[in-house]
């Protein structure tokens, strides 16, 4: 919409003024058209916040020799307490915050595996799974397919992290 000195980041914009009634209005329907909405309650405002530190946190996880423990790195990242963002989060949605990691983890998996650049093995090791069968295992109990059944469906269909 071309506001000046517009500061976007995931699931967040901040501009150097207030929006009229007629301004936002017309932000929040482009927004949906482009499948965001506007958040105004503070709590759902906290899960946004989290889901983006969770997609931010898988990049960590890949980059990183010693990754910070997930509730270390979501409370810097929302500068809250994980305890409080723990409650909030389940509260909200009826997941767990690790719930939803182990959702945006096996999504990238499934990334990873479609690029075939990379083994089972390599992907565990840049994921920081503990051993490949702990990732197999996660992966047939949230896809309902073992890894190779996977690869041999064919299925390129994934969900981008922030869909998730």
């Amino acid at each position: 919409m071309d506001y000046p000195n517009a500061h976007v980041e995931l699931g967040f914009v901040e501009l150097d003024r207030k929006f009229t009634e007629t301004e936002l209005d017309l932000f929040s329907e482009r927004l949906q058209s482009k499948g965001f909405e506007l958040i105004f309650d503070r709590e759902t405002e906290l899960v946004n916040d989290v889901k983006s530190a969770l997609i931010k946190y898988i990049d960590h996880l890949e980059h990183s020799r010693t990754p910070d423990k997930l509730s270390i790195f979501v409370s810097r990242q929302t500068n809250y307490n994980y305890s409080y963002l723990s409650k909030v989060y389940s509260d909200k949605t009826g997941s767990t915050i690790e719930t939803h990691l182990i959702e945006m983890k096996i999504e990238r998996v499934k990334e990873l595996l479609s690029f075939r650049k990379w083994t089972l093995s390599e992907i565990a090791w840049k994921l920081k799974y503990s051993s490949v069968q702990y990732l197999s295992n996660q992966f047939k109990k949230v896809t309902g397919l073992t890894v190779t059944e996977y690869r041999k469906s064919g299925d390129t269909v994934r969900k981008s992290l922030d869909t998730i």
